[in-house]
């Protein structure tokens, strides 16, 4: 008999993270002085008050959260990102969440990221979970820097499932040939995923969230 195929899928803010990797960066740009607070901070309020009303716009996010990534270069960048992680995420990283990780690991079961934050403040963050695989939104890169465009399809709402599809047939695969699929997430704006999944698992999840897993018998956890 073959292998059993398992697959655990995740998004990470406010899900593995007990908070946003995108908002966080942004607060950390400002205290580093390398981006005007007046300017920023309550544009990056407003967006993420409209991801959790379900009504972002993922363009004009995008344009306003990568640019700051054009500015400086990838050494520069990977420096501040080092500072980032110690100052801002490691703080986010919860007991409950590596030990959910750690399961699924343990297990053997094929893990991934899936995000709608850029890969560039993400990779590292599944790299310290012990998660090889990510699929995040990918920023545009031309001659070693970033223009602060996007490259392919943003894997926000829908853009999750189209990613996650191309990503399994990349490797060979489909969502069907996993016998038991988890998906775990905070967010109603990942609902398209979710119903796809054998197993959804809302994790303290938002009241839109919350009220339909609630409806459809779905598990609802805390890793908090």
């Amino acid at each position: 008999m073959g292998k059993i195929l398992q697959l655990a899928l995740f998004d990470l803010d406010n899900t593995l993270l007990a908070g946003d990797s995108d908002f966080q960066w942004g607060q950390f740009l400002i205290e580093e002085g390398l981006l005007d607070r007046a300017e920023h901070h309550d544009r990056n309020v407003q967006f993420y008050e409209d991801y959790k009303a379900g009504q972002l716009d993922i363009d004009a996010f995008l344009q306003f959260q990568l640019k700051p990534l054009s500015r400086h270069s990838k050494d520069t960048l990977n420096a501040l990102h080092r500072k980032y992680m110690e100052r801002k995420v490691r703080p986010m990283m919860t007991e409950k969440a590596r030990a959910l990780v750690e399961k699924h690991k343990a297990h053997g079961d094929l893990m991934l990221i899936i995000t709608a934050t850029n890969s560039f403040v993400t990779k590292p963050i599944a790299t310290e979970f012990g998660i090889d695989n990510l699929i995040g939104t990918d920023p545009e890169c031309i001659d070693g820097r970033y223009t602060g465009g996007v490259t392919g399809v943003p894997s926000f709402q829908q853009g999750k499932v189209t990613r996650l599809h191309a990503w399994l047939e990349a490797q060979g695969k489909y969502l069907e040939d996993f016998e038991k699929s988890w998906f775990y997430s905070d967010s109603h704006n990942d609902l398209p995923l979710l119903k796809l999944v054998t197993d959804p698992v809302a994790v303290d999840p938002d009241p839109v969230l919350k009220a339909y897993a609630e409806e459809q018998g779905w598990p609802i956890i805390s890793l908090r």
